[in-house]
């Protein structure tokens, strides 16, 4: 079954790029216009489009879309992943 999961984040390309590996384990990222891996039985794709930044007074934020597929994931291990790739973008604030 596959999962498909739309978001919209406010961060660089290379500021995604440098998050990644955090957001997804340490795994091989293959970049071919997606992104991806696969351990055989599983394995997700993933889409960065870029939108127009948001303006906030003075403030410029980049955005993209991403776009998330997992296939071979049970609904459980869909959440554990999301969960994670989630707790890979956080930032800290103060």
């Amino acid at each position: 079954m596959a999962h498909l999961e739309i978001l919209e984040m406010s961060l660089s390309r290379a500021e995604f790029l440098r998050l990644l590996p955090g957001a997804v384990g340490s795994v091989p990222i293959e970049e071919a216009g997606t992104f991806g891996a696969s351990d055989g039985r599983r394995c997700w794709t993933l889409r960065l489009c870029p939108l127009a930044d948001q303006h906030v007074g003075s403030v410029n934020l980049p955005r993209h879309r991403v776009e998330l597929r997992l296939e071979g994931y049970s609904d459980e291990e869909a959440a554990a992943f999301m969960v994670r790739f989630h707790r890979g973008f956080l930032r800290g604030g103060g």
